[in-house]
Order: C-alpha cells, then sequence, then structure tokens
C-alpha cells in the first residue's frame, strides 16, 4: 500500500514513494545529514515524552519501556532517501514493468499452489481470488520479497524516526507508531519480527500497523493476525479490507476494455455511470467481442490516455483503487489478475508503447548489462531496482533518450548492437 503513482503535468508517472523520499529528503536532510546514528539525547526526550501518549493509547508501560527504551531510531531511511534514482515511467511502462512475464507465470503457479486457500477467501469474502492474486504479485512479488532485509527492514527503528524527526507528516507517523506498538502489546509480533518498508508496510499483501490492527484476520486459527508466514491471514485480512473499506461487491467484474465510437468519448467523463447495457446501446462494446456478462451492473466510461485503451470500470475497480488511490497502480492489478487468469493483453497499444518482454528477453537484457559493466544483481527474467539503475546508467552513457531505467525492446535492440 505504498508506491502510489501519481501523474506529472506532462503526463509522466512519479510513484508516490518517488514523491515521498523527495520531501523526506528534502525536509529532514539538515536534522540527520543523511548517516546512521548513535542514539541521540534528542530522541531520548522525545521517546520519554511519547511515553505517556502510548499509555493513553492503552500500551502498556513495560512494553513501552522494552520496545521504545531499546530502539535507536533507523535514520539510515533519510539516507536511502535522497539516494533513490529518480524514474518517470509513461502508463504503458508502468503495467508493462507490474505485468511482466514473470509475474504472469509465477501468479499461475500460485494459484495453483493455493487454489484452496483462494477458494475459501472467495466464497467467505465475495472477492475474485485474482484481484488477491494481482495485489499480492503487485504488493511483494506473491510474498518473494516480504524478509528480504535489501528491501525491508525493522519497522518500529524506522517508524520512531518517521515520528521523531519527520514535522510534515508527524501525526502520521506518530499514529503508525503508536499502531505498531499496541500489535507487540496484544503480542501478535515481536519488534524484531516486524520487518517491511522503510515507511512501515509490512507482509504479502504490505499492512500498515493500522490496517493490520483494524483489518486483520485470524484466518489460520492460529490465535493472532498475522501478515508474515502463511500468506491465509493476508489473503483474508486484504479480502475483508476491500469489501468494508473498499466496497467491493461480490460477483461483479472490476470492468473490462471497450471500443468506443469517436462521437462518444465525451462521455468519459468521471461521473456518467450507467449498466453495461446503456454503454452497449450507445455504441460501445467489449473490445474481446465477448457480451456484457452482468448487463445491469453500474459502470463508467474512462479515458487513461488519449490514443489508447478505453475502459468500463465500476465499484471493483474503485474498491481495488482504495487499497492504493492510483488509478495505474489499480489497473495494472486488475489487469495483472486477468492475464493470470489466463486472460489476453489489452486490444489496443497505448501510444508509444511496446509489448511486454519477455522472460528471456528480460534475462538476455540483464546478460548484456553485466557484460558491459552494469550490474543487475543475477540474471532472473525479474527487473528490479538493480536491473532498473543498470539500464539507468546504460542509457546515459550512450545517450540514450527518454533515460528511463525502463527495460524495454529499446534498450535491448540497443544492446545487441553492442551498447
Amino acid at each position: 500500500m505504498k508506491r502510489i503513482p501519481t501523474k506529472t503535468m506532462d503526463g509522466t508517472l512519479l510513484s508516490r514513494r518517488s514523491a515521498l523520499f523527495g520531501v523526506l529528503g528534502t525536509g529532514l536532510s539538515l536534522a540527520f545529514d543523511g548517516t546512521a546514528m548513535a542514539r541521540p539525547a534528542a530522541f531520548d526526550r522525545w521517546v520519554s515524552a511519547f511515553r505517556e501518549r502510548a499509555i493513553r493509547r492503552g500500551i502498556a508501560a513495560a512494553t513501552y519501556d522494552r520496545v521504545m527504551h531499546g530502539v535507536t531510531p533507523d535514520t539510515t531511511v533519510f539516507a536511502a532517501v535522497r539516494a533513490q534514482p529518480e524514474f518517470t515511467e509513461q502508463l504503458w511502462q508502468y503495467i508493462n514493468r507490474r505485468c511482466s512475464d514473470w509475474r504472469v507465470i509465477t501468479g499461475k503457479e500460485r494459484a495453483k499452489e493455493y487454489a484452496p486457500l483462494l477458494k475459501r477467501v472467495e466464497a467467505d469474502y465475495g472477492v475474485d481470488r485474482y484481484i488477491l492474486l494481482g495485489l499480492w504479485g503487485m504488493e511483494s512479488s506473491f510474498g518473494d520479497v516480504i524478509t528480504n532485509r535489501k528491501y525491508m527492514r525493522p519497522v518500529i527503528p524506522a517508524l520512531a524516526a518517521l515520528a521523531w524527526g519527520e514535522p510534515r507528516r508527524r501525526r502520521y507517523w506518530e499514529a503508525e507508531l503508536l499502531n505498531a506498538l499496541v500489535i507487540v502489546d496484544r503480542g501478535w509480533a515481536e519488534p524484531k519480527d516486524m520487518i517491511g518498508s522503510w515507511a512501515g508496510a509490512m507482509g504479502h499483501t504490505q499492512w500498515m500497523p493500522e490496517v493490520w490492527l483494524h483489518m486483520g484476520v485470524d484466518y489460520d486459527r492460529d490465535g493472532r493476525a498475522s501478515p508474515f508466514g502463511k500468506p491465509d491471514d493476508s489473503f483474508a485480512g486484504t479480502a475483508r479490507y476491500l469489501v468494508e473499506r473498499g466496497r467491493y461487491r461480490r460477483g461483479e467484474a472490476w470492468g473490462c476494455e471497450v471500443t468506443v465510437p469517436h462521437n462518444r468519448r465525451r462521455f468519459a467523463d468521471n461521473r456518467s455511470w450507467r449498466p453495461y447495457a446503456q454503454w452497449r446501446e450507445l455504441g460501445i462494446e467489449r473490445a474481446d467481442g465477448a457480451p456484457f456478462a452482468r448487463p445491469h451492473d453500474q459502470v463508467k466510461l474512462w479515458l487513461p490516455v488519449a490514443g489508447g485503451p478505453a475502459f468500463l470500470v465500476g465499484q471493483n475497480f474503485r474498491a481495488v483503487y482504495s487499497y492504493n488511490p492510483s488509478t495505474a497502480y489499480a489497473l495494472a492489478l486488475c489487469h495483472l489478475g486477468d492475464l493470470i487468469r489466463g486472460g489476453a493483453g489489452f486490444h489496443k497499444q497505448f501510444p508509444g508503447g511496446e509489448r511486454v518482454p519477455t522472460i528471456d528477453e528480460v534475462k538476455e537484457i540483464q546478460r548484456r548489462l553485466n557484460a558491459l559493466g552494469f550490474k543487475t544483481d543475477g540474471v532472473d527474467g525479474r527487473t528490479g531496482s538493480d536491473t532498473l539503475r543498470a539500464i539507468l546508467a546504460f542509457q546515459k552513457k550512450v545517450g540514450m533518450e527518454p533515460a528511463d531505467g525502463y527495460a524495454g525492446l529499446k534498450v535491448l535492440a540497443r544492446l545487441r548492437q553492442g551498447g
């Protein structure tokens, strides 16, 4: 529930992670100098003052003392903030990266592996299993990174640093630190086990402490709700979130790609909700030619990019959006779920777009980059941060424009030319 892409004035996309990194890097550089620190005296005073606030929240004094009197603020968070490279992405690039060949292949494997669990969650909460698989793939690469210290860190030292030293969102970080302390106080987790992003998101579906605390479900009946370990609790808690906070509707599709007559594009106004049947009367049809399965469900017409594919989207698209308020995120997640289900790619290409590179093509990109001295930390067909950095460095060296870090066919063609 991080990494929220925001459209910029020129139509590119900037992740909220990058935007927030920029804010934090500016606001905290004077205070922290971007390096790990010993426990500062000012932090000790803040810990002592914050203790009363925690006790008022109902956290046992013994819990607070055990956790907070021994914690050192993770100021490396702020060094990482300023060290992040800037990647801008067009919408088609954003979707291609998140709907990669590796994610689709792995998602299909996980769909089979966890079919009984997904079937049970689907029956209990009404959330389409492929929406959950798409979300799992987007948030943690199907659980692959949840305890990887390269990407994740202990969240309480990070939240403590933010609550103490980040004035622009102090109330938010204080509240999330308190939520994390409540989780420890309830015995759901020990601080050392609470590993997550620099902002405190944890587990298979990247719960913030507030979500863990209020939406968590003990679905495996082991006596606690947890986003870690088996994905049972994560699936159920995430489905509960989508239903209760996103108002997900059982049985409805998120939407679909459609064809739109030119004279009907004016209806893509983000306000006009109609049943599928009425849209059909206006000449708008599914792009794959199939009939609308539930013609009475209410949807609206959406054209994300001029000249690109069009969609009818309904309440369940909005439910996905509630998990991470970005239309790019919601579209990529829903599309990933459809691909895992066995669906096809978009019928209409985004302007300037490319097809998704195959996993073998990504591996070739990685091999060629490594041979040229641009290290990708392995050849696995996945476009992680090391591969993006390597591509960005290569693009800058050879003068490719735009230098965007995207592992696409143009980069592969240039690499095949010898750089």
